[in-house]
């Protein structure tokens, strides 16, 4: 299993917690993102730059996936890419998407972008990032890595 991170926004509390876990149980971790971004020198874990453009990085992993691989993303339409492909994805705040909750999170992303465009609500976005969020990915993760490597042995 290989961990690929949709890197571009990512917290770096996140980052952290996901540099332990591949070093711990020595999984490959690709970071992709449209600019340079800094990540730990060992042989397991790599930055992958792609070009400027909305979908790029998305693309890139999309492409690169493979069954069982865990993608770590906040973007949904990713996420829903990514359970086609028979992978996993989580989010920065330890949401699992699957094939049960994906369609219904993809409608709800899809209705509240346009109550925004027609003027019905204002703002939007997720609230902001905090200790408890960091604490939840921390759990989530452990418990999905502690999952998988159980099923694949």
């Amino acid at each position: 299993m290989q961990i690929f991170v949709d890197a571009d926004a990512l917290p770096n509390a996140i980052k952290t917690i996901i540099y332990r876990a591949a070093e711990r149980l020595q999984l490959k971790l690709i970071l992709v993102a449209n600019r340079q971004l800094y990540v730990p020198q060992k042989p397991n874990i790599s930055m992958i730059k792609v070009a400027e453009g909305p979908d790029e990085a998305d693309d890139y992993i999309v492409n690169s996936v493979d069954v069982d691989d865990l993608v770590i993303t906040a973007d949904i339409p990713l996420a829903d890419r990514i359970i086609k492909k028979q992978a996993y994805a989580l989010d920065p705040r330890g949401n699992l998407y699957t094939e049960a909750n994906i369609k219904s999170r993809l409608a709800t992303r899809d209705l509240m972008d346009q109550l925004r465009k027609d003027g019905i609500i204002e703002g939007g976005g997720p609230s902001s990032f905090n200790s408890k969020d960091t604490q939840q990915f921390a759990n989530q993760l452990d418990r999905f890595l502690t999952k998988h490597s159980k099923r694949t042995k």
